[in-house]
């Protein structure tokens, strides 16, 4: 039981002692404040939790998708490097074969037209020493004419028999220079 200290006359109030109607109405006061926060205060705490939770789920959820997005496209990314750097060895293995190949037919042309200027060269040459030739024969067999006519004492005149002469001489000048040359070693 609880028996409510009153302080006698000339007595101090104990401080520790309760005092009831102030116990009644701190218990009335704590109702109506929980009643309060339970129907006001706790709601909105809720509620703002509620949509707190929802916008962290929302960011984890969008960081998420982006980081599938983000993942995607390096594998896109990668993907297309590689096939890039593929048909960039191609690409390089075909103009080296290309370059070959052009290579190979310039030095076909180079030598084909070598040989047509080297033909072409010989030919002139084998023109040039017939036509030199025939100068030859001719410019010879007029000074040879003209020294046998001296030397003999009368003109030789007659081209026909003078042309056979030095045709002879020059069929025995060439005979004499093409055989081959022996040295005696005796």
């Amino acid at each position: 039981m609880i028996t409510l200290l009153i302080p006698l006359e000339g007595e101090t109030a104990n401080p520790l002692a309760l005092e009831w109607p102030e116990v009644i109405a701190s218990l009335v006061f704590l109702g109506i404040l929980y009643f309060v926060f339970q129907k006001a205060v706790v709601p909105r705490f809720e509620a703002t939790y509620a949509e707190r939770t929802a916008a962290i789920q929302g960011g984890i959820e969008k960081a998420e998708k982006a980081q599938e997005a983000a993942d995607a496209a390096l594998a896109q990314y990668t993907e297309q490097l590689a096939e890039a750097r593929t048909e960039a060895a191609r690409i390089r293995e075909e103009a080296k074969t290309q370059g070959t190949q052009i290579l190979a037919e310039l030095r076909e042309q180079a030598q084909a037209e070598a040989a047509r200027i080297k033909a072409a060269g010989e030919a002139q040459l084998e023109a040039e020493r017939a036509q030199l030739l025939t100068q030859l024969r001719n410019e010879i067999g007029g000074l040879a004419t003209t020294l046998a006519g001296r030397i003999v004492g009368e003109s030789l005149e007659d081209d026909e028999r003078a042309r056979r002469t030095v045709d002879r001489f020059i069929a025995d000048l060439e005979a004499e220079s093409n055989e081959p040359q022996t040295v005696d070693h005796s």
